[in-house]
């Protein structure tokens, strides 16, 4: 793989993700037609490109690995503005990869969102939320009010709530659900 763009940084997304969830991450990788050497090499190479000291800014490196977004909109958080760019991703095809970026190009945030128009999953119980079916804005809504704890990485989220049966927390990766834990505010004791 001398080449790195989209399917591999989807390799290097999938990575993250295999933590969680090895099977899904590992049929993924096949869909993409690449090894698992392949997908060390695209996660070296990738973390090569950010932690090289001649790096461009994080924005320019999504730009010249993504190719250019599928769209671009301003964007009002608070009293913050920013740029939202969404990129498609092929495994995922009703998800884009959303980029937030100040004025200024710093990136603020980058995950995985739903589509523009693509219907998201019905979630009305912590039982309807499995691996991969969701992202952190959906699960946000549906359970209402949550409470975002720190990730286990950079990459990760975990949000807490209350559901049919006590607390639950799910926990996201790129901002993809990956597994539900129920009984406690840790997230280790029922998986998803």
């Amino acid at each position: 793989m001398t080449f790195f763009g989209r399917d591999a940084f989807q390799l290097v997304l999938l990575r993250r993700m295999s933590d969680f969830q090895p099977e899904l991450a590992d049929e993924a990788r096949r869909r993409l037609g690449a090894s698992l050497a392949d997908q060390r090499e695209a996660n070296k190479r990738w973390q090569a490109m950010v932690r090289s000291p001649r790096s461009r800014g994080a924005l320019a490196r999504y730009r010249s690995v993504l190719g250019a977004p599928e769209s671009s909109e301003r964007r009002t958080i608070g009293d913050l503005e920013c740029e939202a760019l969404l990129w498609p991703v092929s495994l995922w095809p009703d998800l884009r990869f959303e980029v937030l970026a100040a004025p200024d190009g710093a990136v603020w945030n980058e995950w995985l969102v739903r589509a523009p128009g693509a219907p998201g999953p019905v979630l009305e119980s912590p039982e309807d939320l499995r691996p991969w079916s969701a992202t952190v804005d959906e699960v946000a809504r549906a359970f209402a009010p949550v409470r975002p704890m720190e990730g286990t990485a950079p990459t990760r989220w975990r949000l807490a709530f209350a559901g049919r049966g006590g607390p639950y927390v799910a926990e996201f990766t790129y901002g993809l659900l990956q597994r539900v834990s129920s009984g406690g505010s840790d997230g280790a004791d029922r998986p998803a």
